[in-house]
């Protein structure tokens, strides 16, 4: 398949980490397994065929227990639509599917290196994201 796309910058454009208290750090190192990875995309329509891509991590324990954390990243990715004639559902595949399933290694890998940096050296995020699954579950 021809690429329909091409990525002209991506960047970190938004990072929040919160960590409260050292019993906090603790207690986040204690509770990793029950952390769950979040993910939501936006986009936003720029001149010229571009589009502005922003996808959020947001790695959170859903339980709401005491001494929670924080952790949030925002990456920005602009694309250019080589494809002039592209159909709407072609490029929701290429924003949701397609672009996610390109940049989500490096975006992991950031992520998860700044994590560790924050005070949590041994995580590691459970299963992949699988956006081609998102995409079709989205389509049901």
């Amino acid at each position: 398949m021809e690429n329909r796309y091409k990525i002209i910058i991506s960047y970190i454009q938004d990072l929040s980490i919160e960590i409260p208290s050292p019993e906090s750090l603790i207690t986040i190192r204690n509770t990793t397994p029950e952390y769950r990875m979040g993910v939501e995309i936006n986009t936003k329509p720029s001149k010229r065929k571009m589009i502005e891509v922003l996808t959020t991590l947001t790695y959170s324990n859903p339980s709401k227990k005491k001494a929670q954390g924080f952790f949030q990243i925002k990456y920005a990715t602009v694309i250019n639509i080589l494809d002039l004639k592209i159909k709407k559902e072609e490029l929701e595949k290429i924003i949701l599917c397609d672009l996610q399933t390109e940049i989500y290694p490096d975006l992991e890998k950031k992520f998860l290196n700044i994590l560790r940096n924050s005070g949590l050296p041994d995580l590691k995020f459970g299963k992949k994201i699988d956006f081609e699954e998102l995409y079709k579950a989205r389509q049901n």
